[in-house]
């Protein structure tokens, strides 16, 4: 299945910025306010409040250049660390 664009192209960049690190960018069904979400992929309980870093992305944001900052933003402070695996072999 093809990557969605969204139609601006300064949030398509974050939007790259963030798949480059791993980020999940999930679009929404319908039609609505959000364009999609983007998901950090550590799902780490203690990063944001155990929000796990969910994020709205926006169709039609005010000042589109304010949002794709925003984005990288989330990126770039989130606190999310890969898990270990605990298991023993």
């Amino acid at each position: 299945m093809a990557k969605k664009k969204h139609a601006n192209k300064d949030i398509n960049e974050a939007l790259e910025y963030d798949r480059s690190r791993g980020w999940l960018i999930e679009p929404s069904s319908g039609h609505g306010h959000a364009w999609g979400k983007m998901y950090c992929p550590y799902n780490d309980s203690d990063c944001r409040c155990g929000e796990f870093c969910i994020t709205s992305i926006w169709s039609t944001p005010r000042s589109s250049g304010h949002h794709a900052k925003q984005i990288k933003r989330v990126i770039d402070n989130c606190t999310g660390k890969p898990r270990l695996n605990t298991t023993e072999d």
